[in-house]
């Protein structure tokens, strides 16, 4: 029988992802010793919660830590071996509801396979999900020293705003140079702009990763532009800064090529925020 504490967390945990997949199971009570990870930020949140020895299977792209890299993979984000990771024998499978497809929850857990899936959309939803996959994992102390971190991170970045020690400036944040896809409302990368005193040109947009046209950006006359530094990244947003001579942001060389640290909602968002911070003082 579940105890008063585990069955409200079931509770709460099927509340989460029940309407995500259509189908989930409870994660274990007991914490699990086979872990595979279907996200880069996942990865990162096991290592950085001291789990690496559990993590049986990563993706692809699971490239941090470095050791995450010489672990058995089991295919990318969105289209995993299901052969392969039932293989692993996993005591748990850990998913994010940004990044993996929502069929792919329903799928495992056909398989008798316990899943958890991390749920933070926005900036502030990273600190909770990281306590509740700390309470899941059995690390409830170290997921909460990694939660405080961000948190202390947000803090700061909303202490300076508040008291308008920061500059504001126009900005264009780039996922995609061609086709050219944005950052816009209600992501990660708008809320930590915000926090830098960056104003996001596309924060009017009606979804979270737009499209826009050169025209728009020639329009709107950006002060800084941040290229998001993802693998080929700088060969392609040549071309791109080439049509937007114009451009405030080109003209005057205030384009920056960011880390992906606020691709992935994980332990280095603090690293991120402070990042942006530097490229929003502008030269």
């Amino acid at each position: 029988m579940l105890s008063g504490r585990n069955y409200r967390w079931c509770i709460a945990w099927l509340a989460i992802t029940l309407p995500w997949s259509g189908s989930a199971r409870c994660a274990p009570l007991r914490p699990p010793d086979r872990i595979v990870s279907l996200a880069p930020a996942m990865t990162e949140l096991l290592y950085a919660m001291g789990l690496g020895d559990r993590v049986v299977g990563v993706t692809n792209v699971c490239d941090r830590p470095e050791e995450a890299r010489a672990k058995t993979k089991v295919g990318g984000m969105t289209d995993p071996s299901l052969e392969s990771i039932v293989a692993l024998r996993p005591d748990l499978v850990v998913m994010i509801k940004e990044g993996n497809p929502k069929d792919l929850a329903a799928r495992i857990t056909k398989l008798k396979i316990k899943i958890h899936v991390f749920s933070a959309k926005r900036l502030v939803d990273i600190p909770p999900a990281i306590r509740e996959l700390g309470n899941v994992l059995g690390v409830s102390g170290r997921a909460g020293n990694l939660a405080r971190n961000i948190e202390n991170a947000i803090r700061k970045g909303s202490s300076l705003r508040n008291t308008a020690k920061l500059a504001t400036h126009k900005a264009l944040f780039v996922i995609s140079p061609s086709p050219l896809i944005v950052a816009g409302p209600g992501t990660i990368m708008d809320d930590a702009m915000g926090l830098s005193g960056l104003i996001n040109i596309a924060a009017d947009a009606n979804t979270a990763y737009p499209v826009i046209s050169l025209e728009t950006v020639i329009r709107r006359q950006p002060d800084v532009i941040i290229i998001g530094s993802v693998r080929g990244m700088r060969g392609r947003a040549e071309d791109l800064l080439r049509r937007l001579k114009t451009v405030e942001a080109v003209r005057r060389r205030r384009v920056y090529y960011m880390s992906d640290s606020l691709y992935r909602p994980g332990p280095r968002i603090p690293e991120g925020l402070a990042e942006l911070g530097r490229y929003a003082g502008l030269p």
